[in-house]
């Protein structure tokens, strides 16, 4: 399963990472936003936003593309690693 973590902490990117690879999903992880981010998102099966350090640009990025490809939007206002966990935990 692809995930794509749209928010979250810079320093934080790489334990996103060990942690979805823990689950067996490949991840990937946008903290800042970036110049054609709704082509570099894909067709995830799972898109997780986390709402506190998110962008409204980068939200609402997510939003649009979570419709258009039909992916399982998430939303946490918490960007921890254990809040990433419970959301994985609940889609496994």
């Amino acid at each position: 399963m692809s995930v794509v973590i749209i928010g979250g902490h810079e320093r934080m990117e790489n334990r996103y990472k060990e942690i979805c690879k823990q689950y067996h999903h490949k991840p990937k992880v946008f903290t800042k936003i970036k110049s054609g981010l709704s082509r570099q998102i894909g067709n995830p099966d799972l898109l997780i936003l986390f709402t506190a350090t998110a962008s409204h640009e980068m939200a609402r990025c997510a939003v649009l593309e979570s419709e258009r490809t039909h992916a399982i939007l998430k939303r946490s206002h918490s960007s921890s690693a254990n809040a990433l966990i419970q959301i994985l935990e609940a889609y496994v």
